[in-house]
């Protein structure tokens, strides 16, 4: 049987929101709460395949201001999390169905904070999914430094050297080390980026939201006091990366224990832009989590 599926859009200040709703309105319920799955910069394609495990409910995705199809209005500048997450406060008062659940990965796990942060009646349970928050590490500084240099190198040499330098913070297992955002840059090619500028600076990772997803600081005193549930989830594969390694601070911060999901960063991937996680697992181990009271 195929998913109902409906495109809306919705006007906030600065930008036209695209989002989608899969499923029929009235399997919507105190027991089965609309989920909302998020990403950040990616787009509701990024959660195709993680949809289709849920289909006992309705659920929501969206493309953020200045990805997919949602477009800015508000310029080219970089964006904040507390910007996404008004956005989001925009969109789930649009559905008209009270609190949601929201799945969260990445940067959409940093502006679900913001959004239970400055609005937390609007969430039932979030699933906050490695927000990669680097200045909650404890070699912060260190990480802050390699964020601030790749912004720098996006800048002055455009995306395939900024890109590369990004792939490797990314893949880094441990600490930091001192003068990590010193050592010689990796080569662009080798991760199938071009070396050659090609003059434009709107990349929507490495132009408008990585400064802002990254150097968010979660406000864990409004954090605790929300009646939402909260979940930090880190994936097994990712022990050791620094969005994992944030998504542990984060946890910390809040006396909880992080709920290890199968693979890694992108383990809810089935294909979605070349890449593959283990979606069938992970969206059982989702499924569970959400059910867990």
């Amino acid at each position: 049987m195929t998913t109902k599926l409906d495109t809306h859009t919705l006007d906030t200040s600065g930008a036209t929101l695209t989002y989608d709703v899969r499923g029929e309105a009235g399997t919507a319920g105190a027991d089965h709460p609309v989920l909302l799955l998020i990403g950040s910069p990616m787009d509701a394609v990024g959660f195709t395949t993680l949809a289709s495990h849920f289909t006992d409910r309705v659920v929501v995705t969206y493309d953020p201001r200045g990805t997919g199809r949602s477009v800015r209005t508000d310029g080219k500048g970089e964006l904040t999390p507390e910007v996404h997450a008004d956005d989001l406060r925009q969109l789930i008062e649009a559905l008209g169905v009270g609190a949601v659940d929201v799945f969260a990965s990445s940067g959409g796990a940093v502006n679900g904070l913001a959004l239970v942060a400055r609005h937390p009646g609007l969430v039932r349970t979030l699933v906050a999914h490695e927000p990669p928050a680097v200045r909650t590490v404890p070699d912060h500084e260190q990480a802050w430094a390699a964020v601030e240099d790749i912004h720098r190198t996006y800048r002055r040499d455009g995306m395939g050297p900024a890109m590369a330098k990004f792939i490797a913070l990314t893949m880094q297992k441990g600490p930091l080390p001192d003068g990590y955002a010193d050592a010689p840059a990796p080569d662009p090619v080798a991760f199938g980026l071009p070396a050659e500028d090609d003059g434009s600076r709107d990349d929507a990772l490495l132009g408008q939201n990585l400064r802002g997803c990254c150097g968010y600081r979660p406000d864990f005193d409004a954090l605790a006091a929300a009646p939402t549930r909260i979940v930090v989830a880190v994936g097994t594969e990712s022990e050791g990366e620094l969005a994992a390694r944030a998504g542990v601070a984060v946890a910390e911060r809040l006396g909880l224990s992080p709920e290890v999901f199968p693979s890694h960063h992108g383990g809810f991937l089935g294909g979605e832009y070349g890449q593959h996680g283990e979606p069938e697992p992970f969206a059982a181990k989702l499924r569970e989590v959400l059910a867990t009271t």
